[in-house]
């Protein structure tokens, strides 16, 4: 068997475990020529940009990071992303421009949780160690879209708001919210689309979605 077929059955095997999966699973090793084959068939780059950062070596050692669990039981990094893409190409009615934003989004808001688990085994949980706070800074070497740069560092914040709602925080949960949509000023909708591609993977809780459709105003929202 040559190692594209191998490699093909393994991706095969491994979406298994998007329904059935243990705790245990240990991250398989691979070689860089069957990271390569991985990469280009699940992320499909589509630009020039895209492949600048595909091929960044700080990028990609957070592309094979991560074990199945719970909201995440695909494990590695990589194969969230290629869920989160075939929701963004389930979009209808969006511009090629929305979509090369929304595929960039995905590409990177979720590769440094490498980053926050090694740096709270040092510094514990504070703002600063967050994938997102490691995304959006490593999105500076590449983008120079601020405003996509700062969807990048919020793209948790719908969640955050929602778990003070579920505590009956709801003035902190209001004061969270306006800051997410004042800091986000024109891409709300942008915003929208993609925590909905986000939280339509894996076993997620899709509880947090349903409260911002509906509780959130001027938003377009969206079926697939």
């Amino acid at each position: 068997m040559d190692k594209l077929r191998k490699t093909q059955l393994e991706l095969i095997n491994l979406n298994i475990l998007l329904h059935n999966y243990k705790s245990d699973i240990e991250v398989p090793i691979r070689t860089l020529e069957e990271q390569e084959v991985i990469i280009a068939e699940l992320i499909r780059m589509e630009t020039d940009l895209e492949k600048a950062i595909v091929a960044d070596p700080e990028f990609r050692e957070g592309l094979f990071w991560g074990k199945p669990r719970y909201g995440h039981p695909e494990g590695e990094v990589i194969y969230h992303i290629r869920e989160v893409l075939d929701n963004v190409d389930r979009i209808k009615n969006i511009s090629p421009a929305t979509r090369e934003k929304l595929r960039l989004i995905t590409i990177l808001h979720d590769t440094f949780k490498y980053k926050e688990h090694e740096s709270r085994k040092i510094k514990g949980r504070t703002p600063d160690n967050h994938h997102a706070v490691f995304a959006a800074n490593f999105a500076k070497k590449y983008l120079d879209d601020d405003n996509l740069i700062q969807l990048i560092k919020l793209h948790d914040e719908a969640y955050y708001a929602w778990q003070l709602h579920k505590a009956h925080r709801h003035l902190e949960c209001q004061t969270r919210l306006d800051k997410l949509f004042d800091a986000l000023d024109d891409n709300l909708q942008l915003f929208y689309l993609f925590f909905k591609c986000d939280t339509k993977t894996g076993d997620k809780n899709q509880e947090p979605l349903h409260w911002f459709e509906s509780n959130v105003k001027d938003i377009s929202l969206k079926v697939f």
